[in-house]
């Protein structure tokens, strides 16, 4: 991968507690009080984990950046 990702973020609005982002990648995110995904660590995956882990879920709600502030996903 050429950019290397700077920031994640997750639309609590459209996030539905499917946990898919979990599944692939637990030591970045987890499930809060509301059953929304929230970032917990996000050095904790490597880049390509953490993208796999966007592309999981189910309605788009993890938003990618790179270091520059580029939305790499979706």
């Amino acid at each position: 991968m050429i950019n290397k990702i700077g920031k994640i973020v997750v639309d609590r609005d459209l996030c539905i507690g499917a946990a898919s982002c979990i599944a692939i990648a637990p030591e970045v995110f987890q499930l809060d009080e509301e059953n929304k995904a929230i970032v917990v660590n996000p050095k904790r995956a490597d880049d390509e984990t953490i993208l796999l882990a966007a592309k999981s879920c189910p309605t788009k709600a993890i938003i990618v950046f790179d270091e520059e502030g580029n939305q790499l996903y979706p």
